[in-house]
């Protein structure tokens, strides 16, 4: 049987690591993450989930100029006018803040990317489209921790989803959902920063206390 604390503790320290080091991965960790990703649910077992790996600095330039100016202009100002979230104390909210404006300023530097797509053909994305590559995407980030590397889940290159799109070179009919910029991590992994249960879960009825 699998060690269930070990299980439990990489999902418990699987937080965004926004700050990486250039240094190369090699292919074969990224191989076992993309392993880890397909061994995913996904809606009818349809298997629709496409992954890109880009390595290529040039592609990942043009896509960072679209990642900082959604950071100048949406990201950033919310993230200053915020009040800090659930688990979070204000100092924490604030080094996150700093990790985000670092990420939005190298993310091209990251060594290794994993774009996140659906091909979907001529269906319009539906609320439900995102359960077909979304549980991929957390089995990568758990899978690169299990590693030691460090990873994030951004989406933020999706206020300019037609030219970040473009510059990703994806045909028609496909979708991204996600990019995960992939790297050794210049920090140390360490717990989520999470508010508590009685805050989040009801029972039975909505607003009702969940008491376990």
């Amino acid at each position: 049987m699998a060690d269930t604390n070990e299980l439990f503790e990489t999902m418990q320290t699987t937080r965004a690591m926004r700050r990486l080091r250039p240094d190369p991965v090699p292919d074969a960790l990224i191989r076992k993450i993309l392993e880890a990703g397909i061994c995913a649910p996904n809606g009818g077992n349809t298997q629709r989930w496409r992954f890109l790996v880009v390595k290529d600095q040039a592609i990942k330039r043009k896509v960072q100029q679209y990642y900082k100016r959604a950071f100048d202009e949406v990201v950033g100002p919310r993230y200053l006018s915020s009040p800090p979230p659930p688990g979070v104390s204000r100092d924490a909210y604030n080094r996150q803040h700093a990790a985000v404006e670092y990420l939005t300023d190298h993310f091209h530097e990251a060594p290794v990317w994993i774009v996140a797509c659906l091909e979907e053909g001529s269906a319009s994305p539906t609320r439900w489209s995102g359960a077909s590559i979304y549980p991929a995407v957390q089995n990568m980030l758990l899978a690169a921790r299990a590693l030691g590397l460090g990873a994030t889940l951004t989406t933020r290159h999706l206020l300019f989803e037609k030219e970040t799109e473009a510059a990703l070179g994806l045909p028609a009919g496909v979708h991204s959902y996600a990019i995960l910029p992939i790297g050794y991590p210049m920090g140390h992994f360490g717990p989520v920063g999470r508010g508590p249960l009685s805050e989040i879960v009801y029972a039975d009825r909505w607003g009702q206390p969940y008491l376990s």
